[in-house]
């Protein structure tokens, strides 16, 4: 097999990535034992940038009515304490530099799965930098550094790069997957409840 990478496109706010995370970790899981060479990178597609206003009431009731719908399809837990307890801003940029800065301790996936149990789960708020540090902290991460980093204006310039990097791929809104394989980028299936089809997808084009 020629060089290969699998590029998993993301945003940690993103509820459809939220529900698909089950089907997603069964997917890499048997797609690492299967093609050890197989280079599975996490890219960030940033869904919202940075914002101090409150989020409109109609896109409150557009995603609330989102995760009444992710629940109802797919069983996926959602704590709905969320939309009272916090003040909702249309803002993920903070969440996905957090994610970035996590990446260069090795810990982005660990990162991502504290933004998503707290947002989704524990009605606190991603979009608020004390949020997000007290998540480093809880990762083993010098908060102190982290919380200087996070709204740095090299922190903002890394994401931007990284965004603008994704928007190249041939994605399909977000959650995406695209298999770079002997030069060529596919598009592969996110299917939320049978991650096989995927794999077979994938094992298919890294055989030819």
């Amino acid at each position: 097999m020629n060089l290969a990478i699998l590029y998993y496109v993301y945003d940690p706010m993103c509820s459809w990535c939220w529900a698909y995370r089950p089907a997603w970790l069964v997917l890499q899981s048997k797609l690492q034992a299967a093609y050890p060479d197989l280079n599975i990178e996490y890219r960030l597609g940033g869904l919202a940038p940075d914002s101090d206003e409150p989020m409109p009431e109609d896109m409150q009731q557009f995603l609330q009515q989102t995760w009444n719908k992710i629940a109802l399809q797919l069983g996926t837990e959602f704590n709905f304490d969320f939309w009272k307890k916090c003040q909702p801003r249309r803002s993920t940029y903070s969440a996905c530099r957090a994610a970035l800065l996590a990446r260069e301790s090795g810990l982005e996936q660990e990162m991502l799965l504290a933004i998503q149990r707290a947002y989704y789960l524990e009605a606190r708020n991603p979009s608020d930098s004390a949020t997000l540090i007290e998540l480093a902290k809880g990762l083993g991460l010098d908060s102190q550094q982290f919380a200087t980093t996070l709204m740095s204006e090299e922190s903002k310039v890394k994401l931007e790069e990284e965004i603008s990097r994704t928007r190249h791929l041939p994605i399909q809104g977000i959650p995406s997957l695209v298999l770079l394989v002997n030069g060529e980028f596919y598009v592969i299936e996110v299917d939320y409840q049978d991650p096989q089809s995927s794999y077979q997808q994938i094992g298919s084009l890294l055989s030819e």
